[in-house]
């Protein structure tokens, strides 16, 4: 019987239109596989690909999550091995080893392990963040842990300065980093607690304990991570700051470092900013059509000030790296001033932030617009000054971009006559502003189709919507047993026009304003959330959780 191919496959259980897969095949380089570049693009999850894959090859998969492994057999394959092809041990019966691989085609890997351990090899398909995280929790850190836990006397911090590569210490943190940027986290709690360290990942916005390490490798631990970001190793009564770059598994991290001195010790939080994976494209941010050509038409303007705002973790400062990746071209000059610059950009001069020198944001707008700016982005209007200062650069012939700390996109107008900002300047100045929010999505390897309940139903209906159908995640390894992977932005956009620049300069009340963008139509937070939960995005639950007014 002839096999079927990939593609083929994966268009006949329709998790695939005909035009994505030609697509992906154009975009194919020779030694790459379709799969990979499926998964590049976000078609297909990888779990979609492995249940095809187990069709059209014959090969079971298995899921690594909580899977009973026999750790005897691990000395049977070495970890260079394991990490080189992916592969792990899963069982041995009579003649034959059991392995899970990423690849159960790679023939020259079966073939090796078959010469180097005498066995029959019966692969089986996992994913492969899930080989690579057995691979880190079996093979790596236990070792690392329990080579501490049997030296004697116990490491002192001395002995972290000018350690060698291969040290328990450095392989520690690595992996601790590692596992972080496989597991999509964006910071790494690192608490000391009377008996013990818990080290916890924030993973979609949500913390959870990774690992519980000894007490007595405290203080190796942190003089580490200071160490690796040139802070001071011997101030441990004061909170510091540091950064580092580095590359983890072919991604590029920058590391944001902050300590904070607890009554059990220093507490490290370190920020995890993946290079690879910032969204250049407001497309990829989660607009929906129309807040998109809004959004698109507030950035066509020569002057003005558009506003990102949200509480903090929303998401803006890739909102504004987005727009600026839009607008960065050799014809224009734009200059931006942040405390801390996050992303670096090319072709873009950045500025950051000095408070003990007296470059705070005020004092830094006014020697921007000595630099003849085009477009200015001022990373957060906290006092008044900034804000006089970033509405009055606005006024002076300049796009000015900058975020405020609001819960929603009307609210701005009270919170910058709040900062005493005359309602005239505000209705001269302000373009519009874009509220938003983190929203997580539904695990798309474990979705199920279900029925809307009835309050459901009655929250869409008083939206002026109907739902019948909604999507949740039951929970697999893919998204560890939450339902949820991944995060996506709600937005609402407001743009401002002739009629509420008049009614801001009559100081109308914020509620008649309210009124009025409604009846235009506008699409407030709860709305856009709602439409993605339409959409099978995300859940009911979860917008509610998020958009609390």
């Amino acid at each position: 019987m002839q096999r079927k191919r990939l593609g083929d496959l994966l268009v006949e259980t329709n998790l695939l239109t005909e035009v994505q897969l030609q697509q992906a095949l154009a975009e194919k380089s020779n030694n790459q596989k379709l799969g990979d570049v499926l998964l590049q693009k976000g078609y297909i999850t990888e779990q979609q690909l492995i249940e095809v894959l187990e069709f059209q090859l014959g090969i079971p998969h298995v899921s690594l999550y909580r899977y009973p492994f026999d750790e005897s057999i691990f000395t049977v394959i070495s970890k260079d091995f394991a990490k080189r092809h992916l592969v792990i041990p899963l069982k041995k019966e009579g003649s034959k080893l059991y392995v899970a691989m990423a690849d159960p085609m790679d023939y020259f890997a079966i073939n090796d392990l078959r010469l180097a351990t005498g066995f029959q090899i019966e692969p089986a398909i996992a994913t492969k963040d899930d080989i690579i995280r057995s691979i880190t929790k079996y093979y790596e850190l236990d070792d690392y842990v329990s080579d501490w836990a049997s030296a004697l006397p116990k490491p002192a911090v001395e002995e972290v300065v000018g350690v060698e590569e291969d040290s328990p210490i450095i392989k520690l943190v690595n992996q601790l980093l590692q596992q972080a940027v496989i597991q999509r986290a964006s910071d790494i709690h690192i608490d000391p607690q009377e008996t013990k360290i818990n080290i916890r990942y924030r993973v979609d916005g949500t913390l959870r304990t990774e690992r519980m390490l000894p007490k007595h490798m405290q203080g190796v631990l942190i003089a580490r991570l200071k160490i690796m970001s040139n802070l001071d190793i011997t101030e441990q009564r004061i909170p510091q700051d540091g950064r580092m770059k580095m590359n983890i598994d072919m991604y590029e991290v920058d590391l944001r470092i902050s300590t904070l001195p607890t009554i059990y010790g220093e507490k490290i939080v370190i920020r995890i900013l993946n290079l690879n994976t910032v969204l250049n494209d407001l497309e990829q941010l989660g607009f929906e059509m129309g807040n998109l050509e809004k959004m698109n038409q507030l950035m066509k303007k020569q002057h003005g000030i558009v506003l990102i705002t949200g509480p903090t973790g929303s998401g803006k400062s890739s909102t504004l790296y987005a727009a600026l990746h839009k607008l960065n071209s050799e014809e224009v000059n734009i200059i931006t001033i942040e405390d801390p610059v996050e992303y670096q950009l090319e072709g873009i001069n950045q500025i950051q932030t000095n408070p003990t020198v007296g470059l705070t944001f005020a004092a830094g707008l006014r020697s921007i617009l000595r630099q003849d700016p085009n477009i200015i982005m001022v990373g957060e209007i906290r006092d008044s000054e900034t804000a006089d200062m970033a509405v009055r650069a606005s006024i002076t012939g300049h796009l000015v971009l900058s975020t405020l700390h609001t819960n929603n996109s009307i609210g701005t107008i009270n919170r910058l006559i709040d900062m005493g900002i005359e309602p005239f300047l505000i209705a001269s100045s302000l373009n519009g502003v874009v509220s938003q929010r983190l929203i997580r999505k539904v695990c798309r390897d474990c979705r199920q189709e279900k029925a809307a309940t009835e309050r459901e139903k009655e929250i869409f209906e008083s939206r002026g919507m109907t739902i019948h159908t909604i999507y949740k995640g039951k929970g697999c390894p893919t998204c560890n047993m939450t339902g949820y992977r991944g995060r996506i932005a709600v937005h609402e956009v407001l743009v401002m026009d002739d009629e509420l620049r008049r009614m801001i300069m009559n100081n109308q009340p914020v509620t008649d304003i309210q009124s009025f963008v409604m009846k235009r139509g506008m699409k407030f937070l709860l709305d856009d959330g709602l439409v993605k939960v339409k959409r099978g995005i995300t859940t009911t639950e979860e917008v509610l959780r998020v958009i609390t007014d």
